[in-house]
């Protein structure tokens, strides 16, 4: 067998509405090789010197900083979406991270929005931390559509250095999540690994759980040699207990690194 280099890495998001320092001492029971961190608004989330002690203490490496782009988070840092970014890179870096996480803009974002492709383009040439933007998908009520995200919310209709494919959003936008994949080629620096079943609502499920090609997707990256990080992003809030929480990240765990698993390709005479 062949495991790509590729980590297996816990976002903080997932153990919801536990805390932060709660996720570190999560993916250090169960293996998980770091944890990408969701900054929003708990306080231990923005908080560096705060990070790096639980990544310390802990073991568990920080992978990955999701900067705080979600409608709760639109005045953690600043209110600026620029600083933001800065902010998010300022952190990956004192961390020791190698992405950094974006979603595009909301549509009333304008100036942002109309900047972004190019402002991103510019980021990146100044650090050595990754900025990968994340697919997304429209928002939908009932027979309605909203385009929410500007310039799109498929960010391979635009020219980005680096992407994330999340596949709970491929499933929200109806989306083909292998072709995804195969558009954004060797510019997909970052996974987020979850699953769902194609309904309005992101519904972030354990993969193996729901319709999209979890399994295919990640023995895909392994007989490419990826070298980014997986990051299991599931939604756990409905777990009855702190056992049943850490068994669902259990699961998807081990999901994670079978399917990495690829077997090693013969090389002819």
């Amino acid at each position: 067998m062949r495991i790509p280099d590729a980590k297996v890495a816990l976002s903080t998001a997932s153990v919801y509405p536990e805390s932060t320092a709660t996720a570190f001492e999560i993916a250090a029971r169960l293996g998980y090789d770091g944890v990408e961190v969701m900054v929003w608004t708990d306080p231990v989330s923005q908080d560096i010197d705060a990070l790096r002690r639980l990544s310390d203490y802990h073991g568990v490496p920080v992978l990955a900083v999701h900067a705080p782009c979600l409608l709760i988070t639109q005045r953690v840092w600043s209110t600026d979406p620029w600083v933001k970014l800065q902010r998010a890179r300022n952190a990956a870096e004192k961390l020791g991270a190698s992405t950094v996480v974006v979603h595009p803009p909301f549509r009333w974002q304008r100036s942002y929005a109309r900047e972004f492709v190019r402002g991103v383009w510019r980021m990146a040439h100044e650090t050595d931390v990754k900025f990968a933007v994340e697919n997304m998908y429209p928002w939908r009520y009932r027979d309605r559509e909203m385009l929410a995200y500007a310039p799109d919310w498929d960010p391979t209709n635009d020219d980005y250095r680096h992407f994330t494919v999340d596949l709970s959003h491929t499933a929200t936008a109806r989306n083909d999540a292998l072709a995804m994949v195969e558009r954004m080629g060797d510019r997909l620096g970052h996974v987020h690994l979850a699953d769902g079943n194609g309904s309005a609502k992101d519904e972030h499920l354990v993969p193996g759980r729901g319709s999209q090609p979890c399994a295919e997707v990640l023995e895909r990256l392994a007989a490419t040699g990826f070298s980014g990080h997986v990051v299991v992003e599931v939604n756990t809030r409905r777990a009855m207990s702190a056992a049943e929480r850490e068994a669902d990240l259990a699961e998807a765990l081990a999901f994670t690194r079978l399917h990495l698993a690829s077997p090693s390709r013969v090389q002819g005479p």
